[in-house]
């Protein structure tokens, strides 16, 4: 969404929008556009699902920005287009970069322009910058600002012309979805190691034989034994532990981690993931 409000208030004329089908949300079901959609929509912006329409659009050159898919050259020889990619190409190619160099342990990552090919991710690059990742920050937090400062750096790239791009150099890492067994917090790995799935938003493990998911949480320098409860510190492999801070109990919501282990009455020793 970032990239379509920075085009639009740069005075750039958007013929189309391409994007996901409507999703199911809440208890009622209903359907909810993606946030690209809802703000096209109020602009009086066309629509679609179907990327083959962007043929026929009339435009001088497409943007794509985290669309989860690749676009078929028989497209992209009617249309040119320009990606922006939340790393630094060509370490983290495809689908979950954010994802990847926060569990990975960079400490850097950026956002770079490129002319997008039949490949994934495989095209030449126009420009790129450097962003630091923040030793707490979260991929939630972490997308929101190469969001912003993508869409602020295709703006000045269009401003001044797009150049000639140059191929790729280094040695390309694949950043693939994450499986769900990936977000599983397994207690006998290092402390810092289970943060960075933490970082993700979406971390799990299991308490008496239910779900536990595990929103926030900060590595401590002294833990138990993995997995190990004592008070809100969990033990891990390498003998830190991490403190949780705000969870969330199968059917229930979110809330502070002290306030869900006064409703446990945890058990001394008592452990996660069993």
């Amino acid at each position: 969404m970032p990239t379509l409000g920075a085009l639009l208030a740069a005075g750039h004329d958007v013929a189309l929008v391409v994007t996901r089908p409507d999703r199911r949300r809440g208890r009622g079901g209903a359907l909810v556009p993606s946030p690209v959609k809802a703000v096209a929509l109020t602009q009086g912006i066309t629509v679609t699902e179907d990327v083959d329409d962007v043929m026929d659009a009339g435009v001088d050159l497409a943007v794509v920005v985290a669309f989860g898919q690749l676009v078929k050259a028989h497209v992209l020889e009617r249309v040119p287009m320009v990606n922006v990619h939340f790393s630094l190409l060509p370490r983290w190619r495809g689908a979950a970069p954010v994802e990847r160099a926060i569990l990975a342990g960079d400490t850097e990552t950026g956002v770079c322009l490129m002319a997008v090919e039949a490949g994934l991710d495989t095209g030449p690059v126009y420009s790129c910058q450097r962003v630091d990742i923040g030793p707490e920050e979260t991929a939630d937090e972490l997308r929101g600002r190469l969001a912003a400062i993508g869409a602020r750096l295709l703006v000045e790239e269009l401003y001044r012309g797009l150049s000639r791009p140059t191929p790729q150099e280094g040695e390309a890492t694949y950043a693939a979805k994450l499986e769900p067994h990936e977000l599983r917090l397994d207690w006998s790995r290092p402390a810092e190691e289970l943060h960075r799935v933490v970082r993700l938003g979406r971390a799990w493990t299991t308490f008496r034989g239910r779900r536990l998911r595990v929103l926030r949480a900060r590595v401590t320098e002294e833990g138990g034994s993995p997995g190990v409860l004592d008070g809100p510190v969990v033990g891990t492999g390498d003998g830190r532990g991490l403190a949780l801070e705000e969870v969330q109990a199968e059917g229930r919501g979110a809330a502070p981690a002290t306030d869900w282990l006064r409703g446990a009455r945890t058990a001394p020793s008592e452990r996660l993931g069993t």
